[in-house]
C-alpha cells in the first residue's frame, strides 16, 4: 500500500503541499476499503477540507488590491482595513474600505466628512491614539470638534521628516514604510530625560529594502541598515495636551469601547472577518451589506 502513496514533498511551499495532498486523496479513496474505516474517513474529510480552504486562501492572496497590514509588532495580516465611524447611539454612520497598510488615522476627516453627508451633527469624536496625529487635530480644531484621541508620544510630541513615507502603527508602537514594511526594532538616543535631545531611531531589514518597489528616495545603493528618526520635542501641542486631562476627555474616552464591540459584532456574526471575494470593490460592497445588517438590526432593537 505505501508504493501508491505519493513522494512527499521536501520543499516548504504550499502550493506543493497542496498538490501532495490531492495526490493523496486520489490514491485513499480508489481504496473502498480503506475508506470504510470511520477513523479513514474522518481523517480523509478534514484533509479534503483542509486543502479545499489552503486554495481558497491562496486564491485570495493573489488579490493585488490586498495588502499586508499590522495588528502588533508581532502579528500581521494580509487583506482589506474597514474603518468606521458610528453614533452614540451604536448606528455606524460611515465606513472607508482600504487596502490593509493603510494608517488609521488617515481616514478621520473622511469618516467624518461622510457622517456630516449622511446627516450627523459631528460635536465629539471618539479614537483611539491612531486619530491624534497633528493633521486631526487642526482639522476638528477648525471645524470646532472636540478630538477625545490620546496623544502618541512617538507620533504628537516630536518633529519628524517624511511624513507621508513613514507612519506610525499604534497597535504595534513601531513606524511603517510606504511599502508596508513595519521596523524591526527602535532605540532611543540622547541623554536620559531631556526630551527636546533626545531621538527614536527605528531601524528596518535592510533586505527588503534592497528590493522595495519605492526605494528610489529612501534606500541608497550599497547602504548596510535603514533607519528613521523622530526628534522628541515637548510642548508641540498644548491646547490638545491640556484638553486630554479634562473630565470631559476622561469621561468620553470610556465609551470607545463600543466601536470595538460594533467590530466584534461584524466579524463574528456577520463574516466580515474573511473577505468573501478577492479586490477592494468586492470588500466595499461585502461591508456594506455587513453594515446595512447590523444597523438594521440596532435601528429595530432601538424602535422596541
Amino acid at each position: 500500500m505505501k508504493d501508491k502513496f505519493p513522494n512527499k514533498t521536501t520543499i516548504d511551499a504550499l502550493e506543493d503541499e497542496i498538490e501532495y495532498s490531492q495526490k493523496l486523496i486520489d490514491v485513499i479513496e480508489k481504496e473502498e476499503t480503506l475508506v470504510q474505516y470511520p477513523k479513514v474517513k474522518e481523517q480523509l474529510n478534514l484533509l479534503k477540507e483542509t486543502v479545499e480552504d489552503d486554495i481558497e486562501h491562496l486564491q485570495i492572496s493573489e488579490d493585488q488590491d490586498a495588502k499586508i497590514g499590522h495588528k502588533s509588532a508581532d502579528t500581521a495580516f494580509f487583506g482589506f482595513k474597514t474603518h468606521l465611524a458610528m453614533s452614540e447611539e451604536r448606528i455606524i454612520t460611515a465606513a472607508a474600505v482600504t487596502s490593509g497598510e493603510k494608517n488609521d488615522g488617515k481616514q478621520l476627516e473622511t469618516l467624518i466628512e461622510k457622517s456630516k453627508k449622511a446627516g450627523i451633527d459631528v460635536e465629539t469624536v471618539i479614537g483611539d491614539a491612531a486619530y491624534s496625529e497633528k493633521g486631526n487635530i487642526e482639522y476638528t480644531e477648525k471645524n470646532e470638534i472636540k478630538l477625545v484621541a490620546k496623544l502618541n508620544p512617538s507620533v504628537t510630541q516630536g518633529t519628524r521628516k517624511k511624513e507621508d513615507v513613514f507612519e506610525c502603527n499604534k497597535d504595534a508602537g513601531m513606524y511603517v514604510c510606504k511599502a508596508g514594511h513595519m521596523a524591526i526594532r527602535k532605540a532611543r538616543q540622547g541623554k536620559k530625560g531631556v526630551a527636546a535631545n533626545q531621538v527614536d531611531t527605528y531601524y528596518f531589514d535592510i533586505e527588503k529594502c534592497k528590493h522595495c518597489p519605492f526605494k528610489e528616495g529612501c534606500y541608497k545603493e550599497g547602504a548596510k541598515s535603514k533607519t528613521y528618526s523622530v526628534s522628541i520635542k515637548s510642548n508641540v501641542h498644548t491646547e490638545q495636551m491640556e484638553f486630554q486631562e479634562s473630565d470631559y476627555f476622561k469621561e468620553k474616552s470610556k465609551e470607545r469601547y463600543k466601536i470595538e464591540a460594533k467590530n466584534s459584532e461584524l466579524k463574528h456574526r456577520h463574516g466580515y472577518d474573511v473577505a468573501k471575494s478577492s479586490g477592494l470593490i468586492g470588500m466595499e460592497l461585502q461591508g456594506a451589506m455587513a453594515i446595512f445588517t447590523v444597523n438594521i438590526k440596532r435601528i429595530l432593537k432601538l424602535l422596541g
